[in-house]
C-alpha cells in the first residue's frame, strides 16, 4: 500500500521540538491521519535523497540493519484496517504482515505495561544483525543499537512537530513480542514506541 507523500518542511522549529520533547504514557483514542502515519515512518527509515538510498537516521557504513513495524489499532489510523505493518523505504509502501489488533499483546510482552494499549499506534524498531556483522563482527550489533536510538530520537521529534506525542518501552519479552507481531525470528525488536495525542 502507497502512502502519502512526507513532507519535508514543516511548521515547528527544530528547537521547538527539542524543548517540548517529553516520553509520554498516556494517550487519547483520537485517530491518527495517513499523512502522519506516513511521515512518522519516513522520519524514522525513509529515504532522504533523490535518486539515492541513503535514509534519515545515520547507520554505520550505511547498512540499514533495521525495520520499522507499525502496529495499528481498530479505528486508529483513517482508512487503515488494525494490523501489523512494515515499512518498505525504498517506495515508501507498508505491506502487511499480520491482520488484527496486536497492541494489547504487545502491551502484555513489554511486562504488561497495559497503557501502551491505548496508543493507536506502536512503532516497533527491529535490527536484523546479520546485515552489519558481516562488515563490522560483532562490533556491528553496538553500531545497530546506536542506529536504533537515532531512529527513536527522529521518531520523538516528527511526533512533537506533528502535535502528537510519543513514549518509549525497552522492558519487553524479544520472543513474545516477534511471535505475537508475526515477524521474521531474525528481526529482533530493540525499541517499543507507541504513539498518538496527549490525553
Amino acid at each position: 500500500m502507497h502512502l502519502p507523500d512526507p513532507m519535508a518542511d514543516g511548521d515547528v522549529s527544530l528547537e521547538r521540538t527539542i524543548h517540548q520533547r517529553r516520553t509520554i504514557r498516556s494517550f487519547e483514542s483520537k485517530a491518527l491521519t495517513p499523512k502522519q502515519f506516513s511521515q512518522l515512518l519516513w522520519a524514522a527509515q525513509g529515504i532522504t535523497e533523490t535518486g539515492g538510498f541513503k535514509r534519515a537516521a545515520a547507520s554505520a557504513g550505511a547498512l540499514y540493519p533495521m525495520d520499522i513495524y507499525g502496529v495499528v489499532g481498530g479505528d486508529c489510523i483513517e482508512k487503515l484496517d488494525p494490523a501489523v505493518y512494515h515499512y518498505e523505504p525504498t517506495n515508501h509502501t507498508i505491506s502487511l504482515v499480520r491482520e488484527g489488533d496486536a497492541r494489547r499483546d504487545i502491551a502484555i510482552a513489554a511486562l504488561s505495561q497495559m497503557w501502551m494499549a491505548h496508543a493507536p499506534l506502536t512503532l516497533v524498531i527491529t535490527a536484523e544483525y546479520s546485515r552489519i556483522m558481516g562488515k563490522y563482527g560483532h562490533r556491528g550489533v553496538r553500531y545497530a543499537m546506536i542506529e536504533a536510538g537515532h531512529i527513536g530520537q527522529n521518531i520523538f521529534l516528527q511526533s512533537q512537530a506533528m502535535g502528537l506525542e510519543a513514549g518509549i518501552v525497552g522492558a519487553f519479552e524479544d520472543e513474545k513480542v516477534i511471535e505475537v507481531m508475526g515477524i521474521k525470528k531474525t528481526h529482533e525488536p530493540l525499541l517499543l514506541m507507541p504513539v498518538g495525542y496527549k490525553r
